[in-house]
């Protein structure tokens, strides 16, 4: 288990349920670094000034920022006067409906552990609680000098806490949505459903892997001097242009009957499709057999 990387308390009312935080996000990305490409060695990067053009020690750098033309120069001494209120405090806000939270603005995510023996039985009334009134707590929390919004849930016995963006950080999305203009028929909708059912059996989760990250590997393996990397398999080009949206769905779910080995529903009659037709290719005929004569 990871270790802890901040020890505090969730503070609600006038109870405070001492915690700390245990990093639940473990990366498995292969970390490459540059080189140079003619005889592998390391590409440094320097802290130079581009005043004096010395090399900066790191206890020598400063925060910085530019405002109409100048340098503000924020040192390490005017940034802890800056106020944390929440700082070692998980300060809850409200307990809302977990549908009023847009995913959108979760971030990383932590496991909160109880800090000792003592921090037990609060820790397990709160989340017994959240637990049966199917809530969460939108609470605030500095982590690594820096103040978030935060989403406080529970997660199988545990409970999490997700860092949040500002309700400000969120883009408006206005006029990238698609026309309201563009409809789709109830027949299209149900075999839309009908497809997404059939793509959902026996779906496994837990048995993806990250396809580029796997063969990464193999090639860093190959590249040292091990087996051959496998190689992988390509990918299925996205069709440029569907003509007819409904005919696509039938075969989309035609083709994961028959991965399931299951019996495909029929679609849905549908009116005659307003777009380009497709002829269908017909069987060439038999010719018929010559009578005899006598």
């Amino acid at each position: 288990m990871p270790r802890s990387l901040w020890k505090g308390a969730i503070g609600f009312g006038l109870v405070s349920v001492p915690i700390q935080i245990v990093p639940a996000i473990e990366e498995h990305d292969v970390v490459l670094h540059e080189v140079h490409a003619e005889d592998g060695g390391r590409i440094r990067r320097r802290r130079t000034c581009d005043v004096c053009g010395e090399t900066v020690p790191y206890e020598h750098v400063a925060k910085g920022i530019e405002r109409e033309g100048q340098e503000v120069v924020l040192t390490d001494d005017l940034m802890a006067q800056l106020p944390l209120p929440t700082k070692k405090l998980i300060d809850v806000l409200a307990f809302i409906d977990a549908s009023e939270i847009d995913p959108i603005q979760l971030d990383k995510a932590y496991y909160l552990q109880p800090e000792s023996a003592a921090a037990n039985k609060p820790y397990v009334l709160l989340r017994e609680t959240l637990k049966q009134t199917d809530r969460v707590a939108v609470t605030k929390i500095a982590l690594r000098s820096k103040e978030s919004l935060a989403l406080l849930r529970v997660h199988e016995d545990l409970m999490v806490i997700h860092t949040m963006l500002w309700p400000d950080e969120v883009r408006d999305a206005t006029g990238l949505a698609p026309s309201s203009s563009v409809t789709v028929r109830p027949q299209e909708v149900e075999m839309a459903a009908s497809l997404m059912d059939r793509m959902s059996q026996d779906f496994d989760l837990d048995a993806l892997e990250d396809e580029y990250q796997t063969a990464l590997r193999e090639l860093v393996t190959t590249k040292a001097g091990a087996h051959p990397a496998r190689k992988r398999a390509k990918a299925t080009a996205a069709p440029s242009n569907v003509v007819d949206l409904m005919a696509a769905l039938q075969a989309s779910i035609d083709k994961a009957e028959e991965d399931v080995g299951t019996p495909a529903r029929k679609s849905p009659k549908k009116a005659p499709a307003k777009t380009a037709k497709m002829t269908p290719t017909r069987s060439p005929k038999k010719d018929a057999p010559k009578k005899r004569t006598g």
